[in-house]
C-alpha cells in the first residue's frame, strides 16, 4: 500500500495551514455517503463559495468525454463559479443522453439547494465508466451535503472524491499578497489511469485571492503543465479528468494580473499546491511501493526537458527496473532516446539518487552528493559503479533519477511510481 508523501517545504516564503478547500475564507465544504459506493464510505462532495467566485479549468485531452465534462464547460463559458458537486464511485462516461441529463440534474439540485443559479455550480465524476449514475441516490446526498456544508468540511470532501486511493490527498498554503495574507487550498483524487495531458484525476482548488480571469486561467495553465501534466502512472489518460480552480477575492487584495505585486507570489503558491498534489497522486500509483522523481537538466528547450522527463517516468521498463531495486539505466536512456527529445545520446550522464539528493538551481553537483547518489552512465556510456549500493538507493521509497543531457539550461521534473504485480491485480478486479 502506498504511503502519503510528508510535505516538503519549497519555499520559505509559504505558511502551511490545515483545512484544503476549506483553508481559504469564504469557502464551505462537506462530505457525505450517498449510497454509490458498496463500502458505505463517503462519495459525495460538495465545495461552496459563499459568494460568486472567478474560476478556470482544464480539462482531459481524450477525445471520449464524460458528461460533467460537458456541462462544467459550459458553465464556465463566462469564467464564474460558486460551488462544485462531486461523485465517486460513477464516472457517468459514455453514458448518452441519460448521462448528460443526470450530469444537469446533479447542477440544478445543487443550485436550488444553496440558493444559487444551476449554471454557477460545476459538477464532476469519477468512477467506472459505462454504468448509468444512480441519479435518485446523488440528488439524496447532494441535498445531505448541502445541509452539512462546513467551513471545516475540507476533509471530508477530500475523502468523499477518493476511489482507488490509499490515502486523502489535500493542502493549503498562506502566502503574502499586496499586503494580504492570501490562502490557496485544494484536493485531489488519483491512483491510476495516470498520464500527462490530465489522467484520472480530479483536482478542485480555492483561493481567497482576487485574481483577473484571464490572468487566473494562466496562472492555471502555467502550474499544470510542471504538475499535473507531468506524472504518470500507467501511460492512460481517462474521461473525466478536470483541474478547477475557484478565486472568491475574500482576502481583499488588489486584484492580480501580470505586472501587479504579489502576482509572482500567487503563482508560486499555486503551482506548489500543484505540484504538491500531482505527486501525491503518482505516490499513490495502484499498486505502487514507490515514488520515482526524474529529474532532467541541460536540455536545449523546456520542451525537449519535459518529454525526457515524461519518458523516462512512463517506462514500463524503467518502472519495473525501479520495483526489483534494479540500477538498469540503459532502460532509462532508451526511454529518453525515444521521447521525442533533441540531444546527443554520447553526452548524456545519469545519477540514481535518494530524496534530496538531486542537482542544485545552479546546475552543479552538492557538496556531499556522491555520498546519497551514485554515477552510473558518464558521456552515454555505462560506468563500473557498485551495484550493492545502487540496489540500496533504489530500495527507499522515494527515488531520484538524475538526468543531465549537457545541451542548454532547461530543466524539468517529472513523477511516477514503480510497476507492481498488484497494479495488475487492482485493475484485473477493478468492477468486481
Amino acid at each position: 500500500m502506498a504511503m502519503e508523501p510528508e510535505v516538503e517545504i519549497m519555499s520559505p516564503e509559504f505558511v502551511f495551514v490545515p483545512g484544503g478547500v476549506t483553508a481559504a475564507r469564504g469557502f464551505k465544504a462537506a462530505g457525505v455517503h450517498a449510497g454509490l459506493k458498496k463500502s458505505g464510505k463517503p462519495d459525495l462532495a460538495l465545495i461552496y463559495s459563499q459568494t460568486q467566485s472567478r474560476a478556470a479549468a482544464v480539462f482531459t485531452q481524450n477525445l471520449v468525454q464524460a458528461a460533467p465534462i460537458t456541462i462544467t464547460k459550459k458553465h464556465l463559458d463566462d469564467g464564474q463559479l460558486q460551488a462544485i458537486v462531486v461523485n465517486s464511485g460513477n464516472a457517468n462516461a459514455c453514458t448518452g443522453k441519460a448521462g448528460l441529463e443526470a450530469a444537469t440534474t446533479m447542477a440544478d439540485v445543487a443550485g436550488a439547494a444553496l440558493g444559487i443559479p444551476a449554471s454557477l455550480v460545476g459538477v464532476a465524476s469519477t468512477g467506472v465508466i459505462g454504468v448509468p449514475l444512480p441519479v435518485d441516490l446523488v440528488v439524496s446526498g447532494i441535498k445531505l451535503a448541502a445541509a452539512q456544508l462546513s467551513d471545516t468540511g475540507g476533509e471530508q470532501a477530500a475523502q468523499a472524491i477518493l476511489t482507488t486511493d490509499t490515502f486523502v490527498k489535500q493542502t493549503a498554503v498562506q502566502v503574502s499578497v499586496d499586503g494580504r495574507l492570501v490562502t490557496v487550498g485544494g484536493m485531489a483524487k488519483g491512483s491510476g489511469m495516470i498520464h500527462p495531458n490530465m489522467a484520472t484525476m480530479l483536482a478542485f482548488i480555492t483561493t481567497d485571492a482576487q485574481v483577473d480571469s484571464e490572468a487566473l486561467d494562466l496562472a492555471l495553465r502555467t502550474a499544470v503543465a510542471d504538475s499535473f501534466n507531468m506524472i504518470t502512472v500507467d501511460g492512460d489518460t481517462s474521461t473525466n479528468d478536470m483541474v478547477l480552480v475557484m478565486a472568491n477575492g475574500w482576502a481583499g487584495n488588489r486584484e492580480l494580473k501580470e505586472g501587479v505585486p504579489g502576482w509572482s507570489s500567487f503563482q508560486a503558491a499555486l503551482k506548489y499546491v500543484c505540484t504538491y498534489l500531482a505527486r501525491c497522486i503518482a505516490r499513490d500509483g495502484e499498486g505502487a511501493t514507490k515514488l520515482i522523481e526524474v529529474v532532467v537538466k541541460g536540455a536545449r528547450s523546456i520542451d525537449d526537458a519535459r518529454l525526457a522527463a515524461r519518458s523516462v517516468a512512463g517506462s514500463n521498463l524503467v518502472k519495473a527496473a525501479i520495483f526489483g531495486s534494479d540500477a538498469n539505466w540503459g532502460r532509462i536512456l532508451a526511454a529518453i532516446g525515444y521521447s521525442g527529445a533533441v540531444f546527443d545520446p554520447g553526452k548524456v550522464d545519469i545519477f540514481l539518487s535518494a530524496p534530496g539528493a538531486g542537482l542544485q538551481d545552479s546546475g552543479s553537483y552538492p557538496t556531499g552528493w556522491a555520498s546519497r547518489g551514485i554515477k552510473v552512465a558518464g558521456d552515454g556510456v555505462g560506468l563500473d559503479f557498485d551495484e550493492a549500493e545502487a540496489k540500496k538507493i533504489l530500495g527507499n521509497s522515494e527515488i531520484v533519477i538524475v538526468v543531465d543531457l549537457k545541451e542548454g539550461e532547461k530543466e524539468a521534473r517529472a513523477w511516477g511510481c514503480d510497476l507492481t504485480y498488484d497494479y495488475v491485480r487492482i485493475n484485473a478486479e477493478y468492477r468486481s
